[in-house]
């Protein structure tokens, strides 16, 4: 009968163990996944967006796929005419990756290359691909198409992208890595 029951508070004591290893691993998986789309995903035509120092109203959106990744890109609008976007990439937390993008529209250089110089700065090859994407608002794309990109980073913070709309040429732009608090976000509903 000894046996039985020092086997039996044995038994009991591997199941609660293994019941609270399994509670501890769930909330930790709950406590990072995030639990809402950032606010930066869910821009729209006509919102108003403060980078730094300056204000920027969003004038169109595209939504790309790559197979399982997603991610959006905002264009930007500002009084000094230039062509600006907002790349948003992850769902929220540690992994959230938001880069401000600065059109480079007299840029000679194309993509390839492992290394290349623009502006003083040396940019390294970082990744490829081909995306599907959709579009709403002014951003003089179709509605739907297919879009290629070539990525370069330099420095950590510093980004080179080019980026190919249906059968156009390349785009080149200039990028910033940013932090989530360099933004403040006034929807176009609340603007005054």
């Amino acid at each position: 009968m000894d046996g039985s029951l020092a086997s039996l508070v044995g038994a009991v004591v591997v199941l609660m163990t293994v019941v609270l290893v399994v509670v501890v691993r769930a909330r930790r998986r709950a406590a990072t996944r995030p639990t809402d789309t950032p606010p930066t995903r869910r821009l729209a035509p006509g919102d108003r967006v403060r980078i730094r120092h300056q204000e920027y109203v969003v004038s169109g959106t595209i939504r790309l796929v790559e197979g399982d990744w997603t991610w959006v890109q905002h264009l930007l609008d500002d009084a000094s005419g230039t062509p600006h976007r907002l790349s948003v990439e992850g769902d929220g937390g540690p992994e959230l990756e938001l880069v401000l993008w600065t059109a480079e529209p007299g840029a000679t250089v194309t993509p390839g290359a492992p290394e290349i110089d623009l502006g003083g700065r040396r940019y390294t090859w970082a990744e490829t691909g081909q995306a599907r994407y959709t579009a709403i608002g002014e951003t003089g794309l179709p509605a739907a198409g297919t879009m290629r990109y070539h990525d370069y980073e330099s420095g950590g913070r510093a980004r080179l992208s080019f980026e190919a709309y249906g059968e156009e040429g390349w785009r080149v732009a200039r990028g910033d890595l940013l932090d989530p608090a360099d933004l403040a976000i006034r929807p176009a509903d609340d603007a005054r």
